[in-house]
Order: structure tokens, then C-alpha cells, then sequence
């Protein structure tokens, strides 16, 4: 796979760019400037960008705002954001669209599992940390429908959104997966997106629906 870095940090980028790299991909570049960045990627147009969400030059969401403008610039483009610290400001539009995954950044030090992160968004799927998905489900006005779920239901749409099967999350859970289908089907009747058997479009409808709501 061929991938594109965008991380400030010095330290975290080399190491990142060594992990990809003695894991079989091939990193075209690792920059620190969202300018920089998006430079890169429209020379190199890569299957993967990597991007902090906090970039230079001012530091605060330069790195998530490239991620939308490369997006703009080529809807497909699978992207990975990083963050320290949980940010949800660009996070629920971008995931709406595909093929992304949003991931805290101690997530990396799990490396069977970054990796399996990095497959499934490049293979147009998602990949979003728990803790981000707590924070988009958290109710934002009251009367929101979300308000509905059971908080066993949320656990179930958390793991899902990280684009696993049932059988992965009724691992996760400790549940058997006739139960999780169940808590799926609870789900998708007290938000009301369409209905699919696909993981990753389940998790898309879930997320456009908060948008909307929002």
C-alpha cells in the first residue's frame, strides 16, 4: 500500500513511517505541514493518507481540515486521522463519506490492530475508536432520538462502527451473535436508516444520521 504521512511530531512520524514500512507498505512521503501535505498527496496520490488532526501552521484542526479538502479534490481517498486527544468538530461529515477511520493516537502501540485499521479504511471501510464513536453518540439536544438506545445497544454500535462483524463484536461483548443481531435490528428501528447486511453501510447510515440530527 502505498501512503502518504501528515504528523508534526518528528519522533511519532519517523516512528510511524518505520512501522508502515516494516510492515510491507511503502510510505511516498512524511510531512509535518498541512501545506505540506497536501502537496504531497496531490503528487503522489497515494492509497492511504495518514493526517494529525493537529497540524502547523496554526495547530489546532489544520490536519483535519486538509483531510476535507483532499477529499473534495478526490471523494475515494481513504484517510486516516489521528488525534491525541478526542475531537469530533470534522470527524462525523468526513466519516459519512467512507473509506475512514479516526483513531486516538495510542491506538498506534497496538500494532496488529493499527494495521488491521490502515486494511480495512484503504479497502473503503471504517475504522473509528471507541471513544470517538462514545462521543458522537452522546445525545446533543434533548428529544434526540439516540436518547432511545439501551446502554448495552450503544456498546454494540461502538464496536460496529469499528467496522467488525457480528461475530467480532460478539466476541468483544462476551454475546452470542443471535443477541447481537438482535440489539442490531433494536437499533436500526429507533434510529430508522435503511436496512443492510453490510457492517460498514450500517455504521455510515448510523453516523449521516447523527449529522442530520446535529
Amino acid at each position: 500500500m502505498r501512503i502518504v504521512i501528515g504528523e508534526d511530531s518528528v519522533l511519532f512520524r519517523e516512528g510511524l513511517t518505520r512501522l508502515l514500512s516494516e510492515a510491507g507498505h511503502r510510505v511516498e512521503a512524511a510531512v509535518g505541514h498541512s501545506g505540506q501535505l497536501m502537496d504531497a498527496v496531490r503528487e503522489h496520490d497515494p492509497d492511504l493518507v495518514i493526517i494529525d488532526v493537529r497540524m502547523p501552521p496554526s495547530m489546532t484542526d489544520d490536519g483535519a481540515r486538509a483531510a476535507q479538502q483532499l477529499r473534495a479534490e478526490r471523494p475515494t481517498l481513504p484517510v486516516l486521522l489521528l488525534s491525541q486527544h478526542v475531537e469530533t468538530r470534522h470527524s462525523v461529515g468526513l466519516a459519512a463519506t467512507g473509506g475512514f477511520g479516526y483513531l486516538l493516537k495510542d491506538r498506534v502501540l497496538r500494532i496488529d490492530d493499527f494495521l488491521d485499521a490502515l486494511c480495512r479504511v484503504a479497502a473503503g471501510g471504517s475504522a473509528l475508536d471507541p471513544e470517538i464513536v462514545g462521543a458522537l453518540l452522546t445525545p446533543l439536544r434533548r428529544g434526540d432520538p439516540l436518547t432511545r438506545l439501551s446502554a448495552r445497544e450503544k456498546e454494540v454500535l461502538a464496536v460496529v462502527a469499528e467496522g467488525r462483524s457480528n461475530t467480532a463484536v460478539a466476541r468483544a461483548l462476551i454475546l452470542t451473535e443471535r443477541t447481537v443481531e438482535t440489539h442490531m435490528r433494536s437499533i436500526f428501528q429507533k434510529l430508522g436508516p435503511p436496512d443492510s447486511n453490510d457492517d460498514h453501510r450500517r455504521v455510515l447510515a448510523v453516523v449521516a444520521y447523527i449529522t442530520a440530527g446535529t
